[in-house]
């Protein structure tokens, strides 16, 4: 039948001009249906790169953490493989310095050997320092501290390399009103920085002054002046940033691996304050200055706790350290000192020495073959709390992030010495021990 024809009232022409408006609709219809498809198709591919990337990003991160986590792993494994060589060293040098036949050349080559040694294990921290400042591993126990305290035993720290160089330090010692909130091995830290890095860019002979002041906003400022090479504006400018290093002659006999200066910067940035770096010009001396908030607490009166010395009392200790000469000069170092030694070289025969209950105290390695020295203290202490004995445990370690002293401390042990241990510290330790 034909359309047009069954459509009463409406002619050929109104009924052709609707049949093509209709297809006209539908053509647009179809169109808009071509660009919705299009469109769909495009966000699908848009949210699939959204998806692809929000999971590369997260594989990037994750790469980040893990290359972040080996290079902290490899710095904390490079400090301990250093630090091992440095204790037989040390305790050598201190065993030297006790000989009957000590001259003045055996004197002068002895301290050599303890500046040097201490010279490296300020490297090795530094470096490390660094690295966990950069990752925001460090964190900081903060207290009310003096800050003449502080100024004080950083430069009881440089004070053999000083001398060893002639130099003159002249300190203006803050007031005790002067009390500043911080970390105090952090802020010795600082302070120790600052004038390891006056000494070593001043001249024989030369001077450092160190002057602390409180400022007009409240704060405490300190400075570190020397009469050194001084600095150029474009090393001023630098000065902080990592491995940046003063300009120095080939003769220079001691340098570092500018890390130094950064850590201080950091330190000082975690504590709220700041510091600055100044120069007239080159040879015409350096001046850096340390601006730190003060403390509305009182500092606590008297200085670090230390163990009460009791001379002439032989102790019975077992050294466990899998380092044969490490242990042979501490056994000859302790029977120096008049107290009975032994030896074991693994943590399976130290435990089993440990568990017959003959010692006083126990100086311990950390890194031991066979039963580490972690797991050798938790299995002691677990023993010992059966049978009530408990000797002085020392851990002697060459692994000296915090997170390293917690596990030791939580494991069983009294104290914690980072490698190479000034031997003054260890026979203060063990002179403190009832037998």
């Amino acid at each position: 039948m034909n359309l047009m024809a069954a459509t009463p009232g409406i002619d050929d022409g109104t009924l052709a001009l609707r049949l093509a408006a209709l297809e006209l609709e539908n053509s647009q219809l179809r169109g808009d249906l071509a660009a919705s498809l299009a469109l769909t198709a495009s966000l699908r591919e848009a949210n699939e790169h959204l998806v692809l990337a929000a999971v590369d990003a997260q594989t990037s991160r994750d790469d980040a953490e893990e290359t972040n986590r080996r290079q902290n792993e490899f710095l904390a494994m490079l400090a301990h493989e250093l630090r091992n060589p440095l204790v037989p060293i040390n305790v050598s040098a201190s065993l030297l310095e006790r000989s009957p036949v000590n001259t003045a050349t055996l004197e002068r080559l002895t301290g050599v050997i303890q500046r040097q040694v201490g010279h490296m294990a300020r490297l090795l921290d530094d470096l490390l320092d660094a690295a966990r400042l950069s990752s925001g591993k460090i964190t900081l126990a903060i207290e009310p501290l003096r800050l003449a305290e502080l100024i004080e035993h950083a430069a009881e720290t440089v004070m053999p390399r000083v001398r060893e160089r002639g130099q003159e330090l002249a300190i203006a010692s803050p007031s005790d009103a002067m009390v500043v909130e911080g970390d105090r091995v952090r802020l010795t830290q600082v302070f120790t920085n600052l004038l390891n890095n006056a000494s070593k860019y001043t001249q024989d002979g030369g001077r450092i002054a160190v002057a602390a002041q409180v400022g007009a906003e409240g704060g405490v400022t300190v400075t570190i002046d020397d009469n050194g090479s001084g600095m150029s504006i474009e090393t001023i400018d630098r000065a902080f940033d990592l491995f940046t290093q003063g300009p120095r002659t080939l003769a220079r006999s001691e340098g570092g691996l500018g890390v130094g200066l950064n850590v201080v910067r950091n330190l000082v940035t975690m504590h709220g304050g700041s510091v600055g770096a100044a120069s007239p010009g080159l040879g015409q001396g350096s001046t850096f200055t340390v601006s730190l908030p003060l403390s509305n607490a009182a500092a606590p009166s008297g200085s670090v706790d230390s163990v009460a010395p009791v001379a002439g009392v032989t102790r019975r200790i077992l050294i466990v350290e899998d380092n044969n000469d490490a242990s042979d000069v501490l056994r000859m170092l302790l029977e120096v000192e008049g107290h009975q030694v032994e030896i074991a070289g693994d943590g399976n025969t130290g435990l089993a020495l440990a568990l017959e209950g003959r010692f006083d105290a126990i100086v311990c390695d950390i890194g031991l073959p066979g039963l580490d020295g972690l797991e050798l203290m938790a299995r002691l202490r677990a023993a010992g709390a059966e049978t009530g004995a408990r000797p002085l445990t020392i851990a002697l370690s060459g692994y000296g992030q915090p997170q390293d002293r917690e596990r030791a401390l939580a494991a069983g042990f009294d104290r914690y010495l980072v490698k190479p241990v000034a031997p003054a510290v260890l026979l203060e330790l063990l002179a403190g021990v009832t037998p």
